[in-house]
């Protein structure tokens, strides 16, 4: 299985490939962690990226490509993977369509979680997190105990500035920008599944399920 998670902040990728993880042995690559990693180990890689970082400028697509091909060759995404985060931009699904075809893997299926943005202010707007131990709670659905206070480690819990709601309708913004183009993108290339991510959890994972057994990843 071979597939590509994308969708709004806020829309639940996270939550959706840690459900498909638990039930399929496949590697769950985020962009975002894979770069942490890179820099974090020391890599030729990571400290080109630190250069960019450091600079204040987005790491380059031929660098993320070069750390995507490092990536799917580890052991763990032999049985597949679930890319989060990556592509973003008509570029850079290009430069995957490219890495791929060089390794001879074939794209399964692209799964957009199609959320409206006001749902995605509220649920994101909501968002608290510890300050020290970084739970995750929910001011309406699943706030802490005590106000304010962790239950795990009694720290104080936060709402982090890119969770207030200006901020978040930026991001709404640069993602619908972005992300358009790269919908249609990959809808051309009949790939693309459209799910409601306002129902439940798990619903992403049978629909995969209805989808493997058909043959169709």
């Amino acid at each position: 299985m071979r597939i590509i998670l994308i969708g709004p902040p806020g829309a639940g990728k996270g939550t959706q490939a840690e459900s498909i993880k638990a039930k399929y042995p496949i590697a769950h690559i985020s962009t975002g962690d894979m770069l942490r990693e890179n820099v974090r180990s020391g890599t030729e890689l990571g400290k080109k990226a630190r250069a960019f970082m450091d600079a204040g400028k987005l790491v380059s697509d031929d660098l993320i490509i070069d750390m995507m091909r490092a990536r799917l060759r580890a052991d763990d995404a032999r049985a597949g993977f679930l890319l989060d985060g990556f592509p973003r931009t008509i570029a850079q699904a290009e430069a995957l369509d490219g890495l791929l075809k060089e390794m001879s893997i074939e794209l399964d299926a692209v799964i957009l979680l199609e959320v409206s943005d006001d749902t995605v202010v509220q649920r994101l707007a909501s968002r608290r997190v510890c300050s020290s131990c970084g739970a995750i709670y929910n001011a309406i659905a699943h706030p802490p105990k005590i106000e304010g206070v962790c239950d795990i480690c009694c720290s104080k819990v936060i709402q982090r500035d890119d969770d207030k709601e200006s901020v978040i309708r930026n991001r709404l913004a640069v993602y619908h920008e972005q992300t358009s183009p790269l919908i249609e993108y990959y809808d051309k290339k009949g790939m693309l599944h459209r799910i409601d991510a306002n129902v439940a959890k798990d619903f992403v994972l049978k629909y995969l399920e209805t989808l493997n057994a058909a043959g169709n990843v």
